[in-house]
């Protein structure tokens, strides 16, 4: 399974990074402009529920159970103490060049995603009861957006309430 990335156009985007520059010092208004959740600055953490522009999504974020087939522009993210469905564990690039086929994508996935799992959860991925899918470029954003990034979300299939990390795991 997997999810597709697309760009979220900004209207205004021209204003937007002017205001962004004049509000610095306003963290929670600069969050809304960037399109980004109020996140801890010290750890990175969400820290409030948000919908998020899907470029702002970041390794460690928790994600509600939602449609998990399709192009996303944007996600709902949680901090990870509420109840969720998946986690972004690991994220890479794909390398320059041509877009990859599904196939070579779902190679470098499992090239890539399957160690990192392992690492994570503290067990093998083939003998672990949770499974991961991806959110990978579309065609528009590898042209347009130079998006390169595959990010992998671990999940529990018999739970999409999840209420803390599924870090160390095991099982």
């Amino acid at each position: 399974m997997m999810k597709l990335r697309t760009r979220r156009a900004l209207a205004l985007a021209g204003s937007a990074v002017a205001l962004s520059i004049a509000l610095t010092g306003c963290s929670t208004i600069s969050n809304l402009i960037s399109g980004d959740a109020p996140r801890d600055e010290e750890t990175g953490e969400v820290t409030e529920e948000s919908n998020i522009d899907i470029f702002s999504l970041k390794v460690g974020d928790c994600m509600p159970a939602s449609d998990t087939t399709g192009e996303m522009q944007d996600a709902d993210v949680v901090p990870c103490t509420e109840p969720h469905a998946d986690e972004i564990f690991y994220e890479f690039e794909l390398p320059e060049g041509e877009l990859p086929s599904d196939a070579d994508i779902q190679a470098a996935v499992e090239t890539e995603c399957v160690p990192a799992f392992t690492e994570f959860v503290g067990l093998d991925y083939q003998e672990s009861t949770l499974d991961f899918w991806w959110i990978s470029p579309t065609a528009d954003g590898w042209e347009q957006a130079d998006d390169r990034l595959v990010q992998c979300a671990i999940y529990d299939p018999a739970d999409d309430a999840l209420t803390a990390s599924l870090e160390g795991a095991a099982r």
